[in-house]
């Protein structure tokens, strides 16, 4: 049978980003105080964060739910954060929201 997506399963946020020049440490701590908030939002299931040599960024931000993911994104500190991002700190940015389709999972070692 085909595996067919929840109508309101996990929601993931691909946030692709580069850094103006100069703000790295600015940018370091207002990062963690929002993560931090993030994480103590009703359903935060994870945070994944990489960094490529030619300063490419990208975290992968993972919520319950629509409704959590929303609730999230529409968070007062959060908005200003992303005013402050726009204003501050990005040179450029990518966000995409996505839906799993699918979940499959491989662990050497499990059955």
């Amino acid at each position: 049978m085909a595996e067919r997506p929840d109508t309101d399963g996990p929601i993931v946020t691909i946030f692709r980003s580069r850094l103006r020049p100069g703000v790295d440490r600015e940018y370091a701590s207002s990062a963690d105080r929002l993560l931090e908030l993030a994480r103590s939002q009703p359903g935060f299931v994870s945070f994944e964060h990489y960094a490529a040599a030619d300063g490419e960024r990208v975290s992968i931000i993972t919520f319950a739910s629509v409704a959590e993911h929303e609730a999230w994104r529409d968070h007062p500190q959060h908005v200003e954060a992303q005013r402050l991002g726009r204003e501050r700190f990005y040179a450029e940015f990518r966000i995409q929201v996505c839906r799993p389709t699918g979940d499959r999972r491989f662990v050497h070692g499990e059955v």
